[in-house]
């Protein structure tokens, strides 16, 4: 054992300010339209197609749950911080809706914050769930050094995908899906971990040059995922005394053109193979979701229960962690830890798993962006 410690509560320094950096979402009919162009602007979308795809969102009277479950977690930040003595202000911003990412900065400027920490609400390696974050940032970063803005300086915690303030309210929520289904099918009941699908590409050039997870196929994105379901599924073993449960991991939410290859199994897919196969009831595990926005709203809980119920197949969803106290007692220890990190002070840093604990900062070659080289904040 070395001589690392865990940090002090009072060791926030040098950072200032906590900003929860989220993707955003519509909370109105009128806001659908608008935001998936701030989604996909720059890729020449029709309108009209814009509209299809907004289906999912009207059906749900035009508003995505993520604005919402973003202020329960903020709300959350703040009461951990202030039971334990962490006198750090947690500020909100979005990528493609209010509060905007460049307004939220401009705000942590005004208030005379000049080194933040960043917690994104995606956990795993990728493109789209960290890089672009972090292309984002530097977006907003420049336009506010247009305007004149003193310099400010943001650093994006860790990967969290396999920390136990992350991966135990997944095993709870399992459990408690499992616990949903019929005492007949419960012990034979599979499970399917599912994450957003990604174009295969993307996926292979996940993670960090030299990261050995990297090499693996489907590249840190996959093999993050995967560590995160062995987790779980021995979590499961021992506390049901069910040994060898089948699990897979699976995927949903896929929106790119036809003839890319992305990742596969479908959950749909995967839910009519299983049944096919035997299978008499499944859990859906939604291991790469923080909180239970549109996508697990409608890509789990309508799109595949229905498939489900065509099927005359027996199915249960976790939940995601969202605000739970245990993940954000996390936020706060990875926010400590990287401070004494930065400090040069030696930490112990939690992590579940084969993989050990992330990086704290990307690098220059760290999941590359598919369509040409962007300036990116928070990097080596």
């Amino acid at each position: 054992m070395s001589d690392a410690r865990k940090p002090s509560p009072s060791g926030a320094a040098p950072y200032d300010a906590l900003l929860l950096l989220s993707f955003g979402g519509p909370e109105a009919p009128e806001d659908v339209v608008p935001f998936l162009e701030n989604v996909t602007r720059g890729r020449g979308i029709p309108k009209e197609r814009l509209q299809e795809v907004g289906k999912h969102y009207f059906l749900f009277g035009g508003v995505s749950p993520i604005n919402e479950q973003n202020r329960e977690l903020l709300a959350a930040l703040r009461k951990d911080f202030a039971e334990h003595g962490l006198d750090l202000p947690v500020y909100w911003g979005n990528r493609n809706w209010a509060p905007y990412l460049t307004d939220t900065l401009r705000e942590l400027a005004a208030d005379g914050h000049r080194s933040i920490a960043v917690l994104c609400t995606s956990a795993y390696a990728g493109y789209s769930g960290c890089r672009q974050y972090r292309e984002n940032l530097a977006d907003a970063l420049a336009q506010l050094a247009d305007e004149g803005v003193a310099p400010l300086r943001v650093d994006k915690l860790r990967h969290f995908y396999n920390h136990p303030g992350f991966v135990g309210p997944m095993i709870d929520a399992t459990l408690a899906a499992l616990a949903e289904l019929p005492a007949a099918v419960r012990d034979e009941a599979r499970l399917a971990f599912t994450t957003h699908s990604i174009p295969e590409s993307m996926a292979q050039s996940s993670g960090a040059p030299g990261d050995p997870a990297r090499d693996t196929p489907g590249g840190a994105y996959v093999a993050q995922h995967l560590d995160v379901a062995r987790l779980i599924a021995e979590a499961l073993a021992q506390a049901t005394g069910v040994q060898d449960r089948p699990w897979e991991l699976v995927f949903q939410s896929r929106s790119g053109a036809p003839h890319i290859p992305w990742l596969e199994p479908d959950i749909c897919d995967h839910l009519e193979a299983v049944h096919g196969a035997g299978a008499p009831a499944v859990v859906m595990v939604p291991i790469g979701f923080v909180s239970d926005h549109m996508e697990v709203k409608y890509d789990l809980d309508t799109e595949a229960r229905a498939k489900a119920a065509d099927l005359g197949l027996p199915v249960a969803r976790a939940a995601t962690v969202g605000a739970d106290r245990r993940f954000t007692a996390a936020v706060r220890e990875l926010l400590l830890e990287r401070a004494a990190t930065e400090r040069g002070e030696a930490v112990t840093r939690c992590a579940l798993g084969a993989l050990g604990p992330s990086h704290d900062r990307c690098a220059v070659a760290c999941c590359p962006n598919p369509r040409a080289p962007r300036p990116a904040a928070a990097q080596a």
